[in-house]
């Protein structure tokens, strides 16, 4: 078992990743510990002191932020917010982000700048140590006074209330607590908002998706290299000299990338009738620079928000102040997930397009890639699945950042909408993956027909696991299981 140490230093993508596919326990720094302490202590005295009103920890919330609530009661303010605010709806969060959440919003706690008892990081801490997954439902958040809905849910089972995923079943918090006897936490003045407020929903969904976009880039290129020599295409279009003389990283990178993968092969080196490939093979490094370029930039938005303080009011014992303001506002993820969506749906985009050719009766391949077409329909129809995915993928692609809708009676009159970004991304993600392996299946069965010729040992390598997998077509058979094998071989690495 190995342990992360939560600590004030910066935390990057590829650690989290790690984190997440490792065998890790999380565990607080002594520093982070000390900085949540002192903060905390801080807060009681000013609180203690009586003399001023303070937002969410002696008045109500949203609009009712003029309400003054006696000190008697600032235990269960925050206990009626965490209650009140668990309105989420919809299809459940996957289990992967709910895990992603507990560990961001730990992060975001760390900080010591949100008042927040230790016992309740630590409970969070012990959740996500031993698989105690809060049942947190997709819609809900507007993504502007953080992501209350979703992280009202997250906090439940900390107060004892709200179900969860423990020991592969959902169960009620209240008998797993009794199981594990535990006490729920008591929460006092400012706990709750400091769970509600932030954007640790839109956060997770985001770090899940840049995680599974810088995959599924690198396999758009490697299956885009086996189509193009499957389609007998030219290799001068990814000349370094084309890409130098326009200087995208991405787009050099990408055009690197396939010569690469394509070294050595007796296809893309033989002489060619043909002077000229369709776009979707000659502009590969085009497009998917610029989605790589994209999912680069929209990784330093995630990193920086990873890093950060997204709850209010924000404490600054240090400087005696406390500071109501909005860290919790998630424009930057909404317009940096909508842009992410837009990337990765061109990646499908032009990933069909090369499905399309290939089955098309081009270049001395058969028509639908079988034999005796007409009888055979071969791969006739996972290009009209590819294509039905696409167009999906385009009305994902509709961007919720310019949404807004007044709420909280007019104190809330500008959200994010990035919750719905967030979610939106997600399903784009998954649809790559489809196209792609739609794309491999039918590159794999193009790629036959120009036998004996080889491809790259890379290439030749790949298609030798793939045939333990997905066989040849011969004739028609059922397709949908070709597909789901494919999208499966895809998941477990090239």
């Amino acid at each position: 078992m190995k342990t992360h140490t939560i600590t004030a230093d910066k935390i990057d993508l590829s650690t989290i990743k790690d984190i997440l596919t490792g065998d890790y326990q999380l565990e607080l720094s002594d520093d982070s510990k000390n900085r949540i302490v002192k903060c905390r202590e801080y807060l009681d005295n000013r609180i203690a002191s009586g003399n001023e009103s303070i937002y969410g920890v002696n008045t109500g919330f949203g609009s009712l932020y003029n309400k003054s609530i006696s000190p008697e009661d600032l235990d269960t303010l925050q206990n009626n917010l965490v209650m009140s605010h668990a309105c989420g709806t919809g299809d459940e969060v996957p289990k992967e982000i709910v895990k992603l959440m507990l560990f961001l919003k730990i992060q975001g706690l760390s900080y010591g700048n949100s008042g927040i008892q230790l016992e309740v990081v630590e409970r969070l801490i012990y959740f996500y140590n031993n698989d105690i997954l809060p049942i947190i439902y997709q819609q809900g958040s507007l993504g502007a006074s953080g992501d209350l809905a979703p992280l009202a849910h997250l906090s439940l089972p900390l107060i004892g209330m709200g179900k969860v995923y423990f020991k592969h079943k959902r169960q009620s918090t209240k008998l797993v607590l009794d199981y594990l006897k535990l006490e729920p936490i008591k929460l006092k003045a400012k706990d709750g908002l400091a769970l509600l407020n932030g954007t640790q929903f839109m956060a997770a969904y985001g770090v899940y998706c840049l995680i599974h976009s810088e995959r599924l880039s690198h396999l758009a290129n490697f299956i885009s290299a086996l189509s193009l020599d499957a389609f007998d295409g030219r290799i001068e279009p990814f000349h370094p000299l084309i890409h130098q003389i326009r200087h995208h990283k991405g787009q050099f990178i990408t055009a690197n990338y396939i010569k690469d993968y394509l070294e050595g092969s007796e296809i893309i080196n033989q002489q060619k009738d043909h002077v000229q490939d369709p776009y979707s093979f000659r502009c590969i490094p085009q497009v998917h620079g610029a989605s790589y370029d994209a999912i680069e930039y929209v990784a330093s938005v995630f990193i920086t928000e990873i890093n950060s303080v997204t709850d209010n009011p924000t404490i600054f014992p240090d400087e005696d102040l406390i500071i109501s303001a909005g860290n919790f506002h998630g424009q930057p993820l909404a317009i940096g997930l909508d842009f992410l969506a837009i990337a990765l749906a061109e990646l499908g985009s032009i990933s069909e397009r090369r499905t399309y050719q290939l089955i098309s009766g081009h270049r001395g391949l058969p028509p639908f890639l079988v034999a005796d077409p007409g009888l055979n329909s071969g791969l006739m129809i996972p290009q009209y699945t590819a294509a039905s995915i696409v167009s999906q993928n385009k009305q994902l692609c509709t961007p919720a950042s310019v949404d807004s809708i007044v709420s909280s009676n007019g104190q809330e009159d500008h959200v994010s909408m990035g919750a719905n970004a967030a979610t939106k991304a997600f399903k784009v993600v998954e649809n790559l993956e489809r196209i792609l392996a739609i794309e491999l299946l039918t590159a794999a069965q193009a790629l036959e027909f120009r036998r004996p010729l080889k491809s790259s040992p890379t290439i030749e390598s790949m298609m030798e696991d793939y045939r333990n997998v997905v066989p040849f077509i011969d004739e028609d058979r059922v397709l949908y299981e070709d597909i789901k094998n494919s999208i499966q071989f895809l998941k477990s690495g090239i």
